[in-house]
């Protein structure tokens, strides 16, 4: 069988261990992805070592704890800490999802916590998401009309409301699309899954008055149609929505109105 390796610029190092406090009783060990695009060092694992007696329950405050008592130069993204903001989205123990609701307890052995796969990385846990924002805003993912504001609110039937659950929680870690092949080999021109549940977010609202132009501007061979609902994006989601649901609705929105 032939067998290939990456080139040596690619492959990452064995990089730093820092050990466990002095007096540690519930050791535990990290391994986390370094990289700096700006130095010429290949990516690395570094190891730290935490005491968990120490340390908040979830990955997210072992980060943190990391990060203030051990090495300052660790870079990576939070905000909440409440799973509501989106920010603290990594693959951690193989799987894309949010350090600040992932238990440490759930995890077995040393936990690998990595950059969201598949993206440009800024620093370290860092990914540059600039690509995955700029085709969130070219779905304009807001509400659209063409009749006058009335004076208050806009009214929408508790039923017609109810269409719209399973959209409106999600919090754009982007943990979907990062674990779609399709939006790993097509994403310049697939939106992913998390911007086409976005968009259809505001298909199924019924105050939309857009909906015939938000689907002509979905109609294209990538922008939609790269789905091959493999479910990596259903399976993933930190906040357990459907985003291929949300796509195969879209799918069928397009075919109902030929």
């Amino acid at each position: 069988m032939a067998q290939f390796r990456l080139p040596p610029n690619a492959r990452i190092a064995k990089g730093k261990a820092w050990p466990a406090p002095d007096a540690a009783k519930k050791p535990r060990r990290f391994r986390i992805y370094r990289y700096d695009p700006d130095g010429e060092d290949n990516p690395r694992l570094d190891t730290y070592t935490v005491d968990l007696d120490d340390c908040g329950p979830m990955v997210l405050d072992a980060l943190i704890k990391i990060k203030n008592e051990v090495d300052s130069t660790l870079a990576f993204r939070r905000s909440c800490r409440e799973g509501v903001c989106g920010s603290c989205a990594f693959n951690i123990g193989g799987t894309n999802t949010l350090a600040c609701t992932s238990f440490i307890a759930d995890y077995r052995g040393d936990i690998a916590i990595y950059p969201l796969p598949h993206l440009p990385v800024v620093k370290d846990l860092v990914p540059d998401l600039t690509q995955a924002y700029a085709q969130l805003a070219s779905v304009e993912p807001w509400l659209k009309t063409r009749t006058p504001a009335p004076e208050r609110e806009r009214l929408q039937s508790p039923e017609d409301r109810e269409k719209l659950d399973g959209l409106w929680e999600c919090v754009l870690c982007f943990s979907c699309s990062t674990s779609c092949p399709s939006y790993w080999w097509n994403g310049e021109r697939y939106l992913g899954p998390a911007v086409l549940l976005q968009a259809y977010r505001w298909i199924a609202d019924s105050r939309d008055e857009y909906t015939g132009e938000r689907l002509d501007d979905l109609e294209d061979p990538f922008r939609l149609y790269r789905c091959h609902t493999i479910m990596n994006c259903t399976n993933t989601c930190p906040k357990h929505l459907n985003p291929a649901k949300a796509i195969a609705e879209t799918k069928k929105l397009m075919v109902a109105r030929q």
